[in-house]
């Protein structure tokens, strides 16, 4: 049975993510060829509070259409509707002024990562609001789901930039610190590390001391350096959450080859930070967006509420849609896991280490 609706509100929350402006475009041609109005808020939660919103659809011969501003929107990355973070929404106050704006048969789909799917959540308990989740946060740090929206984007911008500078770096015979994004999940480094052939990899679940990782990079990068291995650079990739600042990783290593009479080699770092971040959404993210955006219209439709659009679930979380690759799965459970892999005590996490243990001595070679 389908459930009737004045309209779906849309608002994009948190850290942008390369194809969040699919999804939107997704949500706003869908519901448009449902008859179903779309109203887009500006800036996130701070803008559902404040009521800033604009229309995403309009009038067309009798039936509705988006506004012409959303065709093309899913090659750009950022977010068209804007994206803050709002200190007055994490108040009780605040959340019941944001849901004094979602009068009538209205459901909300909230685009964003955690604290925003926290949000959600809270709307939703607090205030019975109709809202379901799509996750997007590049650092794929959400639970319940094995991808987000932009984690592609961000893994191919990783690569190349890596293989950028492992060009210049086989030139000069150097080491280099690459510091991705990540900073309480390490997901980013595992995957891009494999990707690019690199020596290390350092990542906060690895839940190792400062002289410890000193040591095992120290070894790492002499060995790969040696003037009999005959090998040209070397590739460190490390998580932000990696407390040792790169820095100081980078004064350490440059010592250590120093002190190892390696002459002419040396140690460089490049910090990606918010590079990873923008760009064009790969194909990966457009596909994911679209088919989460058809996923949670179909949910408020079906009369589904409080639940998150999840990409092939671990462990086979959550209710099955049509699409055999995304599930529904409560927001509760999500924001449990999403606990669990930051603190290291998901499974999932805790297959990541141990998969990244065992391939150490591989990078090294």
């Amino acid at each position: 049975m389908l459930i009737a609706m004045d309209a779906i509100w849309i608002l994009t929350s948190g850290g942008d993510a390369p194809g969040m402006n699919a999804a939107l475009r997704g949500l706003v041609k869908i519901a448009a060829s449902r008859g179903v109005e779309v109203i887009g808020v500006c800036d996130g939660y701070e803008g559902l509070v404040e009521g800033r919103t604009r229309p995403l659809t309009r009038r067309d011969g009798g039936g509705l259409a988006p506004i012409p501003e959303i065709e093309g929107l899913s090659r750009l990355g950022g977010s068209a509707l804007g994206t803050a973070r709002s200190d007055v929404f994490l108040t009780s106050e605040g959340r019941a002024r944001a849901a004094v704006r979602l009068n009538g048969d209205i459901g909300l789909v909230v685009i964003g990562g955690n604290g925003s799917l926290t949000g959600a959540h809270e709307l939703g308990r607090e205030h019975g609001v109709r809202v379901v989740g799509i996750p997007a946060s590049i650092d794929n740090d959400i639970g319940a789901t094995s991808i987000c929206i932009g984690v592609d984007t961000a893994l191919n911008t990783i690569v190349e930039a890596c293989d950028r500078i492992s060009d210049t770096a086989s030139a000069h015979r150097r080491a280099f610190v690459v510091e991705v994004m990540g900073r309480d999940c390490g997901y980013l480094a595992m995957a891009s590390a494999i990707a690019v052939e690199a020596d290390a990899v350092m990542f906060r679940e690895q839940g190792r001391g400062d002289a410890e990782v000193l040591a095992q990079l120290g070894d790492t990068v002499t060995r790969s350096l040696h003037p009999n291995r005959g090998k040209k650079r070397a590739l460190i990739i490390k998580a932000e959450g990696v407390r040792l600042p790169t820095s100081t990783i980078v004064e350490a290593l440059q010592d250590r080859l120093d002190n190892s009479s390696y002459r002419g080699a040396s140690v460089r770092a490049t910090i990606l930070g918010h590079l990873v971040r923008g760009g064009s959404p790969s194909y990966r993210d457009r596909m994911i967006a679209g088919r989460f955006a058809l996923a949670a219209i179909r949910t408020l439709e079906g009369g589904g509420a409080d639940e998150m659009m999840a990409w092939q679930p671990f462990q086979g979380e959550g209710s099955p849609t049509e699409d055999p690759y995304v599930s529904r799965v409560p927001l509760a459970e999500v924001l449990a896991e999403t606990a669990r892999l930051h603190d290291g005590t998901s499974k999932v996490t805790q297959r990541r280490v141990a998969m990244m243990r065992r391939l150490e001595n591989v990078l090294s070679l």
